[in-house]
């Protein structure tokens, strides 16, 4: 399963760990009470891999696409790294998994400090419609990943504030059903 955290305040690079001193590790139970899921499926099989077939069919995830997070494949490299890293939310879920690399999913916990989660090869993250949000690589600066999504892909980030949004109204809404 994925490693979580409570990060620090430092400006330095986006791309380290950010762990608070001393370290406040953030269970998955925790995250799945802010809405967050994670998964750990056999990323060398992701074509065949009957368990990823039921997560799909079970949350009626029908497209798929891959994209490759790499100064070499990626066009406008650091312009997009900028761009996953400003705080955002989506009208939808969003769900990733990590075919290959690694990275960091940060999130925002019911008193708004940030989590750091750290994913790696074969771990899959489903995160709410309506949670604040960021994305950057480590310092390893590559990933590969699968981007699911329930009917067509929906790729637009609402910077914060968007706190107008419905998708934000019942993420909360959410938060305080199982508070």
């Amino acid at each position: 399963m994925v490693q979580a955290w409570y990060m620090d305040e430092s400006d330095e690079d986006q791309r380290k760990e950010h762990r608070l001193d001393p370290n406040q590790p953030v269970s998955p139970e925790e995250l799945q009470a802010l809405g967050v899921n994670s998964y750990k499926l056999d990323a060398d099989n992701y074509e065949s891999d009957p368990e990823l077939a039921k997560i799909r069919q079970d949350h009626n995830y029908t497209f798929t696409d891959i994209i490759t997070i790499h100064k070499d494949t990626l066009p406008n490299y650091e312009q997009k790294l900028k761009i996953f890293y400003e705080e955002h939310l989506h009208l939808d879920d969003e769900i990733r998994y990590i075919l290959e690399g690694s990275g960091y999913f940060d999130v925002r916990d019911k008193q708004d400090r940030w989590i750091r989660i750290a994913m790696q090869k074969g771990d899959m993250i489903t995160l709410p419609a309506g949670i604040y949000h960021r994305f950057t690589l480590d310092e390893n600066n590559y990933v590969k990943a699968m981007r699911l999504f329930v009917g067509e892909p929906v790729w637009t980030p609402y910077n914060r504030p968007a706190d107008d949004f419905e998708a934000r109204t019942k993420y909360l809404q959410l938060l305080e059903l199982k508070a």
